[in-house]
């Protein structure tokens, strides 16, 4: 039987390092929403197909409904997360080390935004749980290694497909010839699934530690009877959905004007690469980074159209992508020492 919002409230009352963690997950939860979500209307802000305000309302609401939504009917990706490594040295020790993980992702995304780079909070997320478990335990044989080869898989995958289908899909369109009004007003519904997927995605992942937190709570992180509480998609869809509404304009401006320049076709084929690749790796139970696939996608469309991309730009946000992992699991190691001293 899934965990009921009664007994959880419950849990909660009773247990200072399990609120403490609840509240991190929130909070990366929202910084996951501000920093990540711009990505999905970026193109459709920069072409004028949106005002900013409105994007970022409808990307909010998609969000949501996207969490909600696929989760509901397969959760492979939640599982994963879930699964990525073990915590050892009971209860409290273990809630310690998770809430060093969600205060590494914390910084390292406040870094990344001040200087306008998307970075993704997947990778942040799972490079945190890794560093600070291996902290807990003193080695890194409690890291599910099977596991890390699906998000490396997811890695590859998403950069690459979204750039190349990205490029396929300006090059189709270009024989199309769509008017650029077209264009423009078919992004309207290519930014909202985009922002639907990316709930789909990214809500899954903290769903998951969600739920290893509680499970650490009751001294346990097994895997059987894997069961996602509905009003549990709900939190942690609002609280993406909120992240969201706190807009994430410096990395509209990166991705969108800096990287690449946008027109109403160059968009919508970011659109169209971005969803075929976010659809299928959702379907799979795949884990993919959302930010790497969208930026890969408008990088591939941007590259194809008239104007060549800012390469430097984007050397710049493949090296924070690379420095993510060993970086993230690196805090995450560190702030797990240091809160376990304390």
């Amino acid at each position: 039987m899934p965990l009921s919002f009664l007994d959880f409230l419950g849990q909660l009352s009773g247990n200072f390092s399990l609120f403490e963690t609840v509240m991190l997950i929130l909070a990366v939860l929202l910084v996951n929403g501000w920093t990540d979500a711009p990505n999905a209307i970026a193109g459709a802000v920069v072409t004028g197909a949106l005002p900013f305000r409105a994007a970022v309302l409808l990307a909010a609401v998609c969000n949501f409904f996207g969490v909600l939504c696929v989760t509901s009917v397969n959760a492979s990706v939640a599982e994963t997360v879930y699964s990525i490594a073990s915590f050892g040295g009971g209860s409290k020790a273990a809630l310690t080390a998770l809430c060093a993980a969600m205060t590494a992702i914390v910084l390292w995304a406040g870094l990344a935004w001040c200087f306008g780079i998307p970075t993704s909070e997947s990778h942040a997320l799972v490079a945190g749980i890794s560093g600070a478990a291996a902290a807990l335990e003193g080695s890194f044989t409690c890291i599910r290694w099977d596991c890390w080869a699906r998000i490396g898989l997811g890695l590859i995958l998403s950069t690459a497909a979204g750039f190349l289908a990205g490029r396929a899909a300006y090059n189709r369109l270009k024989t199309v010839k769509l008017s650029d009004r077209t264009s423009l007003l078919t992004q309207l519904p290519g930014a909202a699934l985009t922002s639907f997927l990316h709930g789909a995605q990214d809500g899954q992942k903290f769903i998951g530690v969600f739920l290893l937190g509680t499970a650490l709570a009751q001294g346990r992180a097994d895997e059987d009877g894997f069961l996602i509480p509905l009003w549990l998609m709900a939190l942690c869809a609002l609280f993406m959905a909120l992240g969201t509404l706190m807009g994430g304009r410096r990395i509209i401006e990166t991705v969108g004007r800096d990287m690449v320049t946008l027109g109403p076709c160059e968009g919508l084929s970011a659109d169209l690469g971005n969803i075929a690749c976010l659809l299928g790796a959702t379907l799979l139970g795949l884990p993919v980074s959302t930010t790497h696939t969208r930026t890969s996608a408008l990088l591939g469309a941007g590259s194809a159209g008239h104007v060549r991309p800012d390469w430097r730009v984007a050397k710049k946000i493949l090296l924070a992508w690379l420095l993510t992992f060993p970086g993230c699991m690196a805090i995450g190691y560190w702030m797990a020492k240091l809160f376990l001293a304390a």
